[in-house]
């Protein structure tokens, strides 16, 4: 008897050891172009935004789905995402001859690791919804278990993480399944100094407004954005001459599904400020969107803003992954 529970014991440490070891793996997908954003009509226009195409992806890999935040690297081409399962993915946009997105390429997902190095199976630990690249950093913000790891860039999607940005104010304020949803890198050049800026989907403050903060540098602390029922904040991406974008979410089950982007000054986040600004685009279920989760802006060689979007099917049929691009105008910059 004790010879099979020693034996039993022995085959259930060495199951664990194997469900600990860092996965990764080489993922097809089928893309399906996107040429009308608003269903039915050929109106590029919408708000501040131009509609340039989409796609629509599917994968026969189960880990493939759930995408919370997008970044995109200099190239404008590859990029690196997270999603909600505590998996990276890397990969590339494919373009057809008029410069559409048309697909994805070369897709590799990796089990994220902790601290000490296993990959966390556990979703409570592992839930990524904010994403940020810098020089030899890549930043991952984490709902429920509330944290913001620093992981080394090249090298994060086989390391562990190497330190973490202390936020600004307590962490018992984030709400489990409302905290740091956004989670960007100011201009280097602007009054920032390129700190890490979080913003949370929906913790809030005592007058309501969502919780935000300036991680790093001269300027760091709390400042609070005007929360508008019933959006949520999903992420954001800066401009380049330092205004804040912020992605947002609705939902309910009378007029289904909502976005918008939301574009903040960037002379008004300062610490101790309340911040609000212009809506540049919104739409509804009458539009190709899903649940959308990610932004990133892009610039172009020729100087174009382009902006980014992706949205997290949380692995439903029910639901899409989508990439959407929109052009922004150059009095914008």
């Amino acid at each position: 008897m004790l010879g099979r529970s020693l034996a039993f014991l022995l085959l259930l440490a060495s199951t664990v050891d194997v469900q600990a070891e860092a996965l990764c793996e080489i993922v097809s997908v089928r893309s399906r172009q996107i040429t009308e954003f608003k269903v039915g009509s050929d109106t590029a226009t919408f708000g501040a935004l131009e509609f340039i195409g989409g796609i629509e992806v599917t994968s026969p890999n189960s880990l493939f789905g759930a995408l919370s935040s997008i970044r995109f690297r200099p190239d404008g081409r590859s990029f690196v995402a997270v999603l909600d399962t505590g998996h990276w993915v890397e990969g590339a946009v494919i373009r057809d001859d008029a410069g559409r997105l048309s697909g994805l390429a070369d897709l590799r997902i990796t089990s994220m690791t902790d601290g000490s190095g296993a990959a966390q199976r556990e979703k409570w630990r592992v839930d990524a919804e904010g994403l940020a690249l810098r020089d030899g950093e890549v930043i991952v913000s984490f709902e429920q278990s509330h944290r913001v790891d620093v992981y080394p860039n090249p090298g994060f999607s086989s390391s562990r993480p190497v330190r973490q940005l202390s936020l600004p104010f307590p962490v018992e304020e984030l709400r489990n399944n409302g905290g740091l949803e956004t989670l960007t890198i100011a201009p280097k050049h602007g009054p920032l100094a390129g700190a890490a800026v979080v913003v949370s989907e929906r913790s809030v403050d005592t007058s309501d407004n969502l919780l935000a903060g300036i991680l790093e540098g001269p300027m760091r602390g709390v400042f609070t954005v005007v929360r508008h029922d019933p959006y949520a904040v999903t992420d954001g991406a800066f401009l380049p001459n330092g205004d804040l974008l912020l992605l947002e979410r609705r939902f309910n089950f009378a007029s289904g599904l909502g976005m918008r982007i939301r574009r903040i000054a960037g002379g008004d986040i300062r610490p101790g400020a309340v911040v609000d600004g212009e809506v540049l685009i919104e739409a509804d279920m009458g539009y190709q969107i899903d649940n959308m989760e990610g932004l990133d802006v892009v610039t172009t060689p020729d100087g174009e803003t382009r902006l980014i979007l992706v949205s997290d099917d949380n692995h439903s049929i029910l639901e899409r992954n989508l990439m959407l691009e929109f052009r922004l105008g150059s009095y914008s910059n």
